[in-house]
């Protein structure tokens, strides 16, 4: 697979409301239900402040939008299943 570029886009603002608990180390997103082929990005972790990360993955064309909110329980990778198209 090739590389997938990530852009983090600053909305800011910062947060209002407090982290969950529950994700004190970030969370490791999975949109592949199981499926594959899927690709694994890192994210740089944690976002500043209230965001969005933009990740583009420059073989399949896939882009996809996570947002972000300057918190402990902000995403730190995401897991995508690949959407090529057979030729």
């Amino acid at each position: 697979m090739k590389p997938k570029r990530v852009a983090w886009v600053d909305s800011k603002r910062e947060p209002k409301c407090p982290s969950n608990p529950a994700y004190p180390d970030g969370v490791d997103l999975d949109a592949t239900a199981g499926q594959t082929p899927s690709c694994y990005v890192e994210l740089p972790y944690p976002a500043r402040r209230c965001g969005y990360f933009l990740v583009c993955c420059d073989d399949c064309h896939q882009s996809v939008v996570l947002t972000t909110a300057g918190r402990r329980d902000d995403p730190r990778s995401v897991k995508l299943l690949c959407i090529r198209r057979p030729n």
